[in-house]
């Protein structure tokens, strides 16, 4: 199995700061706006920097997203962040009207998404953001997974004319991909080729992802894993390549199994090669206060549960 390095743990948020210091130093028509939340974002860099090119406009989410769509008439490249659930529940009826619907350059940048953000609780923890952004028309829908990966996508996300949802969380974890990496909007990345089962999995799971590899391939168990960081578009022709070989598939999100990933995943199957399927999600259901660790376990978010998974997948091959 191809072996990676954890380069030591990092949390996505950071590299969206990092990738916004750099648009700040590289892009004139690069703006921030924040909602009361600069050092959840890592966003002080670019603040210091760019100051006449920051917008604190407070706790008011929905005015934020109605400045951004405002700004993108001047030729300027919003990035309204804020954390996850208020970046899309709190003022979905605005992204669908002043942003989705009128295709404004806006890119919505979402930090503290799932169950990860921990202690914060149910009330914070969305885990229906993908879904109900996917269904957006227009809306690019991209969930990295480390922080090299989080800091190439935003500053790919810059060059993308349309509305984006950039999805990244709170805790620190692996940081494994290339730190040179060119992003590319829509394209899976193969991590590991196999013959006896596909994993496909999207942001802090496509780790956990890697390491229910290893311990199967221990078990003389061949399996494929591909990153799909872009939800939407999504990469059709990698999944069934993959499937097609395979047999069967596992996906693994944290996220709500009703609308995310594994749906996305389950159309496409449906419609050009029909499998079996098995999610690693959570199920119809809101979080709780807990630290990251403790959730993922009891919400099965775990590489024990993408390894049971892939185990109860090939018994229906």
């Amino acid at each position: 199995m191809k072996q990676y390095t954890d380069q030591g743990k990092q949390d996505t948020r950071s590299g969206y700061g990092a990738g916004m210091t750099e648009l700040g130093r590289t892009n004139p028509n690069v703006v921030a706006l924040c909602a009361d939340l600069v050092g959840s974002l890592k966003i002080e860099t670019f603040i210091k920097e760019n100051p006449e090119r920051f917008f604190q406009v407070g706790i008011a989410e929905a005015n934020m997203m109605g400045i951004a769509a405002g700004l993108t008439i001047g030729g300027k490249i919003p990035f309204a962040s804020t954390f996850a659930n208020f970046a899309t529940g709190r003022v979905y009826d605005q992204i669908r009207q002043s942003i989705a619907y009128s295709d404004k350059n806006v890119k919505i940048c979402a930090s503290h998404a799932g169950l990860t953000l921990g202690e914060d609780g149910a009330t914070h923890q969305i885990l229906e953001d993908i879904g109900m952004m996917k269904m957006l028309p227009g809306m690019t829908v991209i969930n990295p997974c480390d922080f090299n990966q989080t800091k190439a996508a935003t500053i790919a996300i810059a060059e993308h004319h349309g509305p984006v949802y950039l999805r990244f969380g709170r805790p620190k974890v692996a940081n494994f991909t290339a730190a040179d990496q060119k992003f590319e909007i829509g394209k899976a990345l193969m991590l590991n080729e196999g013959s006896d089962a596909t994993i496909i999995a999207t942001g802090h799971l496509v780790w956990e992802s890697l390491i229910a590899a290893e311990r199967l391939e221990n078990q003389g168990i061949s399996v494929e894993v591909i990153n799909i960081h872009t939800i939407k578009p999504l990469d059709d022709s990698a999944i069934l390549a993959s499937v097609k070989k395979t047999g069967c598939v596992v996906t693994a999100e944290e996220h709500n199994y009703l609308g995310g990933l594994g749906e996305s995943i389950s159309r496409v199957l449906a419609t050009y090669h029909p499998c079996p399927q098995e999610y690693v999600a959570t199920r119809d259901t809101f979080g709780e206060s807990g630290t990251p660790e403790q959730l993922m376990e009891k919400y099965g978010l775990n590489n024990k549960a993408i390894e049971e998974a892939v185990l109860r997948v090939l018994k229906r091959k």
